[in-house]
This record gives structure tokens, C-alpha cells and sequence, in this order.
């Protein structure tokens, strides 16, 4: 089964909100960022965004602290 293009279209907005916060952050444990977002994602999900974002040398974890290393603005 294919996802369909809203749901792909979901998955880049939510993924850019966590990318965005964490660049307006600057740095931030990823329990607390993880802690904002459970009411509205899963744990799987959470991991996965991260993952997605840290290879796509976007953002660096360190002692389960995230660090923005993107560019200082991100387009939508």
C-alpha cells in the first residue's frame, strides 16, 4: 500500500516543525523536544524524524542533546 499524497505532504510538515524548533532552539535535550511533541506523534515517529534530520546533516546529537548545524533560515 502506497501513502497517499496527503499523508506524504503530513510527514514533510511535521517534520519540518521538528526541524524548526530545534533550529529556533539552538540546542535541546531530545527527551524534552520528545516530551512537547508525544501528544502528537508516536516514539517510532519521534526517532525517525530525528534520524531523517541528523542525516541530512541538519542537526547533530550529542548526549541526547540536539544541536541545529543547518543553515540559519529553512524554507517551506
Amino acid at each position: 500500500m502506497h501513502p497517499t499524497r496527503e499523508q506524504v505532504q503530513a510527514v514533510i510538515e511535521v517534520t519540518h516543525a521538528v526541524a524548526e524548533a530545534i533550529r529556533t532552539l539552538g540546542s535541546v535535550p531530545s527527551g524534552e523536544l520528545y516530551a512537547r511533541c508525544m501528544g502528537s506523534m508516536s516514539l517510532a515517529t519521534y526517532t525517525s524524524i530525528i534520524g531523517t534530520l541528523k542525516g541530512a546533516g541538519l542537526v547533530q546529537e550529542k548526549n541526547h542533546l540536539l544541536t541545529w548545524v543547518g543553515p540559519a533560515i529553512l524554507k517551506s
